[in-house]
């Protein structure tokens, strides 16, 4: 059964008024369709502009040729684009739900050896030993950190701190320690 748009189809090449036609006698079906699939709206509407696209494209080849009416065509490229979406949405799961299903253990990271990461951290100075832990530790800010250490600003409390762990990169550098040393 030929519908009003097979008909304007075959008068006339694809124009705004065939698409218009396209919309009000395909778009039914297909939102419905889509919506039976546990689609939105909005996935019915990308999807029949997508078919819309391909059936646009198929159009400009000579010979083209279907063998079922216009609705019928589109309805199948809808068809086809969602169950490829929905395989492609089902191979892709976002990171949160991956990290909620992953539980770590809490042995899983070894123990800092905290003997040996003093040491380092007295090497470098009082000063320098207040100003890390007050940072890493404690949590402090720039701001804070510039006003229990009396620095004139946060600036200056950020380069004092730079200098800090200069000073122990280059100690532990020194002393050829690594990673594995610090870890029991």
């Amino acid at each position: 059964m030929e519908t009003t748009a097979d008909l304007l189809i075959r008068e006339y090449p694809v124009s705004e008024m065939i698409f218009k036609q396209l919309y009000e006698s395909c778009f039914p079906t297909s939102a419905r369709w889509v919506a039976k699939m546990n689609g939105s709206f909005e996935d019915a509407s990308d999807i029949f502009q997508d078919a819309l696209i391909i059936y646009y494209e198929k159009n400009q080849i000579k010979n083209f040729e279907i063998n079922t009416s216009v609705n019928a065509y589109i309805l199948g490229i809808v068809k086809h684009l969602w169950i490829r979406k929905f395989k492609d949405d089902a191979r892709n799961v976002s990171l949160s739900e991956i990290e909620s299903r992953i539980s770590i253990p809490s042995d899983f990271f070894p123990a800092p050896n905290t003997e040996k990461l003093l040491q380092f951290l007295e090497s470098t100075g009082r000063q320098c030993l207040e100003l890390l832990s007050a940072f890493y530790y404690e949590g402090l800010n720039m701001k804070q950190l510039s006003q229990r250490m009396n620095f004139k600003g946060e600036r200056s409390a950020t380069v004092q701190k730079y200098k800090c762990i200069e000073k122990l990169r280059n100690t532990i550098k020194q002393k050829a320690i690594g990673y594995e040393d610090f870890v029991e």
